[in-house]
Protein backbone atom coordinates (compact mmCIF):
# COMPACT_ATOMS: atom_id res chain seq x y z
CA UNK A 1 0.00 0.00 0.00
CA UNK A 2 1.37 3.54 -1.06
CA UNK A 3 2.33 5.43 2.27
CA UNK A 4 0.20 8.53 2.51
CA UNK A 5 1.83 12.20 2.22
CA UNK A 6 0.29 15.12 4.78
CA UNK A 7 1.00 18.80 3.96
CA UNK A 8 3.12 20.18 6.21
CA UNK A 9 2.33 23.38 7.54
CA UNK A 10 3.74 26.84 9.06
CA UNK A 11 2.20 28.57 12.12
CA UNK A 12 -0.23 30.53 9.70
CA UNK A 13 -1.07 27.61 7.76
CA UNK A 14 1.34 27.93 4.47
CA UNK A 15 2.18 24.74 2.98
CA UNK A 16 6.06 24.56 3.39
CA UNK A 17 6.59 20.46 2.22
CA UNK A 18 4.83 17.05 2.70
CA UNK A 19 5.92 14.21 4.69
CA UNK A 20 4.75 10.48 5.42
CA UNK A 21 1.77 10.36 7.78
CA UNK A 22 3.15 7.59 10.13
CA UNK A 23 5.97 10.55 10.68
CA UNK A 24 3.68 13.27 11.25
CA UNK A 25 2.06 11.52 14.30
CA UNK A 26 5.01 10.84 15.88
CA UNK A 27 5.08 11.69 19.55
CA UNK A 28 6.59 15.17 18.32
CA UNK A 29 4.59 15.49 15.87
CA UNK A 30 4.63 17.71 12.99
CA UNK A 31 2.36 20.27 12.32
CA UNK A 32 0.17 19.77 8.99
CA UNK A 33 -3.10 20.32 7.87
CA UNK A 34 -6.17 18.25 8.81
CA UNK A 35 -10.33 18.56 8.40
CA UNK A 36 -12.99 17.74 10.82
CA UNK A 37 -16.14 17.36 9.77
CA UNK A 38 -19.86 17.80 11.49
CA UNK A 39 -22.74 16.58 9.80
CA UNK A 40 -26.06 17.19 11.35
CA UNK A 41 -30.16 16.30 10.62
CA UNK A 42 -32.86 18.05 10.10
CA UNK A 43 -33.66 17.32 13.88
CA UNK A 44 -30.41 19.08 14.58
CA UNK A 45 -28.27 16.33 15.87
CA UNK A 46 -24.73 15.32 15.08
CA UNK A 47 -23.52 12.35 13.81
CA UNK A 48 -20.98 11.10 15.80
CA UNK A 49 -18.25 8.09 14.58
CA UNK A 50 -16.39 6.25 16.67
CA UNK A 51 -13.01 5.25 15.25
CA UNK A 52 -12.09 1.78 14.44
CA UNK A 53 -9.73 0.19 17.28
CA UNK A 54 -7.60 -0.40 14.43
CA UNK A 55 -6.38 3.38 14.68
CA UNK A 56 -2.75 4.00 15.97
CA UNK A 57 -4.42 6.83 17.44
CA UNK A 58 -7.30 7.50 19.75
CA UNK A 59 -8.69 3.98 18.72
CA UNK A 60 -12.17 3.40 19.82
CA UNK A 61 -13.06 6.63 21.02
CA UNK A 62 -15.56 9.00 19.35
CA UNK A 63 -15.45 11.51 17.24
CA UNK A 64 -17.01 14.01 14.67
CA UNK A 65 -18.02 12.84 11.50
CA UNK A 66 -15.50 12.65 9.50
CA UNK A 67 -11.71 13.82 10.46
CA UNK A 68 -8.82 13.80 8.09
CA UNK A 69 -5.97 15.30 5.69
CA UNK A 70 -6.38 17.10 2.35
CA UNK A 71 -3.92 16.32 -0.22
CA UNK A 72 -1.90 18.41 -2.58
CA UNK A 73 -4.36 20.30 -4.97
CA UNK A 74 -7.08 20.30 -2.31
CA UNK A 75 -9.25 22.85 -0.46
CA UNK A 76 -10.30 22.39 2.91
CA UNK A 77 -13.71 21.56 1.53
CA UNK A 78 -13.33 19.51 -1.36
CA UNK A 79 -10.91 17.47 0.51
CA UNK A 80 -13.54 16.52 2.99
CA UNK A 81 -16.32 15.83 0.58
CA UNK A 82 -14.03 13.44 -1.40
CA UNK A 83 -13.40 11.43 1.99
CA UNK A 84 -17.49 11.78 3.28
CA UNK A 85 -18.19 8.71 1.05
CA UNK A 86 -14.86 6.90 1.70
CA UNK A 87 -15.51 6.65 5.61
CA UNK A 88 -18.98 6.76 5.57
CA UNK A 89 -20.41 5.69 2.13
CA UNK A 90 -22.17 8.94 1.63
CA UNK A 91 -22.05 12.61 0.07
CA UNK A 92 -23.18 15.56 1.64
CA UNK A 93 -22.10 19.51 0.38
CA UNK A 94 -20.01 21.45 3.52
CA UNK A 95 -18.96 24.75 4.46
CA UNK A 96 -15.86 26.00 6.16
CA UNK A 97 -16.30 27.21 8.98
CA UNK A 98 -12.65 27.92 10.71
CA UNK A 99 -9.44 26.71 11.70
CA UNK A 100 -7.33 25.93 14.69
CA UNK A 101 -4.20 24.52 15.87
CA UNK A 102 -3.25 21.98 18.74
CA UNK A 103 -1.15 19.69 19.45
CA UNK A 104 -1.74 16.38 22.03
CA UNK A 105 -0.18 13.48 22.49
CA UNK A 106 -1.65 10.03 22.42
CA UNK A 107 -0.03 8.08 25.37
CA UNK A 108 3.52 6.88 24.30
CA UNK A 109 2.22 6.20 20.77
CA UNK A 110 2.13 9.57 18.95
CA UNK A 111 0.50 12.46 18.65
CA UNK A 112 -1.45 15.10 16.45
CA UNK A 113 0.03 18.28 15.94
CA UNK A 114 -2.45 19.74 12.96
CA UNK A 115 -3.72 22.88 11.89
CA UNK A 116 -7.36 21.59 11.24
CA UNK A 117 -10.24 23.25 9.07
CA UNK A 118 -13.86 23.10 10.27
CA UNK A 119 -16.72 21.74 7.90
CA UNK A 120 -20.19 21.46 8.62
CA UNK A 121 -22.88 20.08 6.43
CA UNK A 122 -27.25 19.65 6.94
CA UNK A 123 -28.13 16.30 5.36
CA UNK A 124 -31.26 15.32 4.15
CA UNK A 125 -33.89 12.90 5.70
CA UNK A 126 -33.14 10.12 2.94
CA UNK A 127 -29.60 10.24 3.51
CA UNK A 128 -28.25 6.74 4.04
CA UNK A 129 -24.56 5.50 5.33
CA UNK A 130 -22.14 2.48 4.96
CA UNK A 131 -19.77 2.23 6.94
CA UNK A 132 -16.01 1.24 6.16
CA UNK A 133 -15.04 -0.72 8.64
CA UNK A 134 -11.15 0.30 8.80
CA UNK A 135 -12.11 3.68 9.60
CA UNK A 136 -15.05 3.54 11.90
CA UNK A 137 -16.96 1.17 14.08
CA UNK A 138 -20.10 2.42 14.87
CA UNK A 139 -22.27 6.06 14.27
CA UNK A 140 -24.94 7.38 16.19
CA UNK A 141 -26.96 11.04 15.90
CA UNK A 142 -27.24 12.83 19.10
CA UNK A 143 -28.64 15.54 20.34
CA UNK A 144 -26.88 18.50 21.67
CA UNK A 145 -27.94 17.86 25.60
CA UNK A 146 -27.61 14.33 25.46
CA UNK A 147 -23.70 15.27 24.29
CA UNK A 148 -22.65 17.73 26.52
CA UNK A 149 -24.02 15.88 29.39
CA UNK A 150 -21.59 12.99 28.78
CA UNK A 151 -18.94 14.65 27.34
CA UNK A 152 -18.77 15.95 30.87
CA UNK A 153 -19.14 12.90 32.81
CA UNK A 154 -16.65 10.94 30.27
CA UNK A 155 -14.50 13.42 28.55
CA UNK A 156 -11.52 10.39 28.07
CA UNK A 157 -14.15 8.74 25.30
CA UNK A 158 -14.07 11.59 22.45
CA UNK A 159 -11.14 12.66 20.87
CA UNK A 160 -9.74 16.29 21.48
CA UNK A 161 -10.00 17.85 17.85
CA UNK A 162 -13.34 17.26 18.08
CA UNK A 163 -14.14 19.09 21.41
CA UNK A 164 -12.09 21.99 19.79
CA UNK A 165 -14.10 22.50 16.97
CA UNK A 166 -17.42 22.23 19.40
CA UNK A 167 -15.59 24.92 21.16
CA UNK A 168 -15.05 27.25 18.53
CA UNK A 169 -18.89 26.95 16.88
CA UNK A 170 -19.33 30.70 18.00
CA UNK A 171 -16.19 31.92 16.36
CA UNK A 172 -17.69 30.14 12.71
CA UNK A 173 -17.36 32.59 9.62
CA UNK A 174 -20.70 35.07 10.58
CA UNK A 175 -21.64 34.65 6.81
CA UNK A 176 -21.95 30.63 8.16
CA UNK A 177 -23.93 31.24 11.53
CA UNK A 178 -26.69 32.99 9.67
CA UNK A 179 -26.70 30.52 6.91
CA UNK A 180 -26.81 27.67 9.56
CA UNK A 181 -28.23 29.31 11.98
CA UNK A 182 -31.07 27.01 13.21
CA UNK A 183 -28.45 24.63 13.99
CA UNK A 184 -25.97 26.87 15.28
CA UNK A 185 -27.81 28.70 17.75
CA UNK A 186 -28.26 25.10 19.67
CA UNK A 187 -24.48 23.85 19.01
CA UNK A 188 -22.54 27.01 20.14
CA UNK A 189 -23.28 28.11 23.46
CA UNK A 190 -21.53 25.21 25.66
CA UNK A 191 -18.16 26.66 26.07
CA UNK A 192 -18.31 26.29 29.74
CA UNK A 193 -18.96 22.34 29.61
CA UNK A 194 -16.12 21.82 26.89
CA UNK A 195 -14.05 23.57 28.83
CA UNK A 196 -13.62 21.36 31.55
CA UNK A 197 -13.02 18.55 29.46
CA UNK A 198 -10.75 20.38 27.46
CA UNK A 199 -8.45 20.11 30.12
CA UNK A 200 -8.79 16.65 30.57
CA UNK A 201 -6.88 16.60 26.75
CA UNK A 202 -4.85 19.67 27.33
CA UNK A 203 -3.29 20.50 30.75
CA UNK A 204 -0.83 23.14 29.10
CA UNK A 205 -4.00 24.50 26.59
CA UNK A 206 -1.90 23.79 23.48
CA UNK A 207 -4.42 25.01 21.09
CA UNK A 208 -5.61 28.13 19.38
CA UNK A 209 -8.15 29.82 17.29
CA UNK A 210 -6.70 30.80 13.52
CA UNK A 211 -8.26 33.35 11.73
Amino acid sequence: MTEEFLILVDENDNPIGTEEKVKCHLPNGKLHRAFTVLLFDRNHRLLLTRRSETKMLWPGDWDGTVASHPRKTETYVSSAERRLPEEIGASCKLDYLFKFEYHVPYKDIGSENEICGTLIGIVSDDFQMKLVKDEISEIKWISESELFSDIMKNPETYCPWMLLALYFLKESDKEMIQKHNLVLEKWMNHKQELEKSLKYHFPTNNWRLLR
